[in-house]
């Protein structure tokens, strides 16, 4: 299979040594991956910690599966301005920016076979005039689709949040049946394309306590989730709900679906990362592209001291690879 690009993500964060201690745990078995990264700086990273990782530059992705076994690939991209772990640069941004934008090139080329992101800073980005809210954002207007949607992947629980980063006020006033249609739609035809789930089930989380109790919890599990889930299950999708939220996650709940769609942000995320934030995954579906990223952040608490877990990044690459074989195994079938 081609490579995986893995992106720099914010150089003063933790990517580089998790990027470092994924390619020890994984460079006997794989998936190959290639860092698009500065090698100077992954070197002098690894030798501050005492880890004895080669780097080897590559001309592109295609060298990265003869190297792997015995070094981390690395397609070099330099840096503006020198490293402080915990202290972002804003002269850094283009190269890691340009690194989201080369990997999504190689992939869209067929150079490379998912794109897997590295945690970056905004705050650090805003400065430099990123105009995305995130990732997600980017990746869309990167690859021409505009509604993308985020799925959280967990070992025990998959989720999608209905709205992302935006405030909780806005969330609710943005929630509208034809919006949770949308994404239950796309969630389930990814659970079917990307996870191999021949008949996939929705949960449908409500947005009040008790899905609104009849009403008198207000109104907006009776008037805008629910006429979503019956349109949903018109069409085919095994789709349930709305669920009071405070139940639908516990482990007798998450027996009966495959994936929660969830009214907002935290309401997704918190029951995902309370499982198991170790070994949780970003998947952005709806696009042309495959791509995954750690679920956590730069961490500049305790970037530098090689005490970072790679676990998730790991288990990013891995779900990376897996998606597109599956991928490839059905554009193999198509083709005949």
């Amino acid at each position: 299979m081609r490579p995986l690009a893995l992106t720099m993500g914010e150089p003063a964060g933790i990517g580089g040594e998790i990027t470092l201690a994924a390619w020890q745990a994984l460079r006997g078995e794989g998936p190959v991956f290639f860092a698009i990264d500065d090698p100077a700086r992954l070197e002098a990273l690894a030798a501050s910690f005492g880890w004895r990782v080669p780097v080897a530059a590559i001309g592109g992705p295609e060298e990265a599966p003869a190297r792997f076994a015995e070094a981390l690939p690395v397609l070099a991209l330099k840096l503006a301005a020198p490293v402080v772990p915990g202290k972002p640069d804003p002269r850094n941004a283009p190269s890691v920016t340009g690194a989201i934008e080369r990997a999504v090139a190689l992939v869209r080329a067929g150079r490379a076979a998912a794109v897997v992101t590295n945690p970056i800073n905004k705050a650090a980005l805003y400065g430099a005039g990123f105009a995305y809210p995130g990732h997600t954002e980017f990746l869309a207007a990167l690859t021409g689709e505009d509604q993308p949607v985020m799925m959280l992947v967990g070992p025990e629980l998959r989720v999608v949040p209905v709205s992302v980063h935006v405030p909780l006020r806005a969330a609710i006033a943005m929630l509208d049946t034809a919006l949770i249609l949308r994404l239950g739609r796309i969630t389930a035809a990814s659970l079917a394309r990307d996870f191999g789930i021949a008949r996939p089930r929705l949960a449908v989380a409500g947005l009040n306590p008790h899905a609104g109790e009849g009403g008198a919890l207000g109104s907006e599990d009776q008037e805008i989730v629910a006429p979503a889930i019956a349109a949903l299950v018109a069409e085919g999708i095994d789709a349930t709900g709305p669920f009071p939220p405070d139940t639908m996650f516990t482990p007798a709940a998450r027996t009966r679906y495959d994936a929660a769609l969830c009214m907002y942000h935290d309401q997704a995320l918190i029951p995902l990362k309370t499982l198991d934030m170790a070994h949780g995954v970003n998947v952005t579906l709806g696009l042309p592209i495959v791509r995954t990223s750690p679920d956590h952040g730069t961490a500049f608490d305790i970037a530098g001291r090689g005490c970072a877990d790679p676990a998730s990044l790991i288990a990013a690459l891995r779900l990376a690879a897996a998606i597109s074989r599956l991928r490839g195994a059905a554009r193999r079938e198509r083709a005949g």
